[in-house]
């Protein structure tokens, strides 16, 4: 780790349960009772579950099924995004208060570099505490947070005392810290991952530091050098403000499943109209078009199509849509489906391409698994 990684100070703030707790701050008779937001105990995902939900063992996309098998009184609410993005909002306008450098990942946790601060406070721990009590005192909502030299340290740590909590790991800290931790805990290894580390006798940060590069590049391919830097606590990135949109898309879960391709395309024209809102909102437009399917055995599968120009219009994503739709057969019932525009005009690409008003050409599409 580098001198000046080290005389970094990094926050990472993660509201406690925030979809759920913004329920039960609405709603006082949800208070203290297990909540489940989005689904339905016969259809749907858990979008999030409050703290009283999760003692039994339910959580964010989990079927709602499930969800009611492992907690009988768990109450269901659909959620409100617009609230939601109200919240965040206020949350926001008061992470401003202290530094410019505020990175959102998502409307309930952002990173803050408040190496300089708008307070001069030189105590990152006490900035800390300061925004958490701010929280609660102007919002009324609880939030967790991670001090450290660099993102993904504070984010570990912003886990370590949830609900309501703070830890810091100082620069000294760092490695005896990651070294203790089980490798499921370290941000950007997911469960297959974490199965897989676990086979090759890879449990803690210690067992990870102890594995030469060209072993980690050999089993994880281009993310071992990143596994290699993690556990000696090295992420050089830098907290960006204005992090660039990479994806803007939309999905609809079905309160039955649906087995013709017939039944999906009124689906198609309701969730295109949907993701046209959404893109004149962010103002951009995408070259590549995805499908999403999730059939009833919960197996997901995607078809694109990459054009060689913008598009943003919602009858050009039903066209496109309904044409990857019947690309082949259905494997089984859906679900759930959901349409999705990547490679968007963002930045540099936005003023030097232009947005195509109209399919004039014929398409061909491709399956990708």
């Amino acid at each position: 780790m580098s001198q000046e990684e080290k005389q970094r100070k990094i926050i990472h703030i993660d509201m406690d349960a925030f979809y759920a707790s913004v329920e039960q701050m609405d709603n006082p008779e949800l208070k203290g009772k297990p909540l489940a937001v989005g689904g339905s105990e016969v259809r749907g995902v858990v979008s999030a579950a409050s703290y009283e939900a999760r003692k039994f063992g339910v959580k964010s996309a989990m079927s709602g099924a499930q969800a009611k098998r492992l907690c009988p009184d768990l109450i269901f609410v659909r959620p409100r995004f617009d609230r939601y993005k109200e919240i965040s909002k206020k949350i926001r306008k008061i992470f401003l208060d202290y530094t410019d450098l505020v990175e959102p990942l998502s409307l309930d946790e952002a990173y803050l570099d408040v190496t300089e601060n708008k307070k001069n406070l030189l105590s990152a721990t006490l900035i800390a505490r300061e925004i958490r009590k701010r929280i609660y005192d102007e919002v009324g909502l609880t939030a967790s947070a991670g001090i450290s030299v660099n993102k993904f340290v504070a984010k570990v740590a912003s886990d370590y005392n949830k609900p309501n909590g703070q830890k810091t790991v100082n620069p000294d800290e760092v490695e005896e810290f990651l070294e203790k931790l089980d490798v499921k805990k370290f941000y950007g290894v997911g469960k297959v991952t974490a199965e897989k580390m676990y086979q090759l006798g890879i449990f803690t940060g210690y067992d990870l530091k102890q594995k030469p590069l060209e072993f980690l590049e050999k089993h994880f391919s281009n993310s071992g050098h990143y596994y290699y830097q993690i556990c000696r606590g090295i992420h050089r990135s830098q907290v960006k403000p204005n992090r660039t949109l990479k994806s803007v898309g939309a999905e609809r879960t079905f309160f039955e499943n649906l087995t013709s391709e017939v039944f999906l395309e009124d689906k198609i024209i309701s969730i295109a109209n949907e993701l046209e809102k959404r893109l004149q909102k962010s103002k951009v437009a995408g070259k590549t078009i995805t499908l999403k399917l999730k059939y009833s055995d919960f197996t997901l599968q995607t078809r694109s199509k990459t054009l060689p120009y913008f598009i943003a219009d919602k009858n050009l994503i039903i066209d496109v849509g309904k044409e990857l739709l019947y690309q082949e057969r259905l494997k089984n019932s859906v679900r759930l489906l959901g349409l999705s525009l990547h490679n968007l005009n963002t930045e540099s690409k936005k003023e030097k391409e232009p947005i195509q008003k109209s399919i004039s050409v014929q398409l061909k599409f491709e399956f990708k698994e």
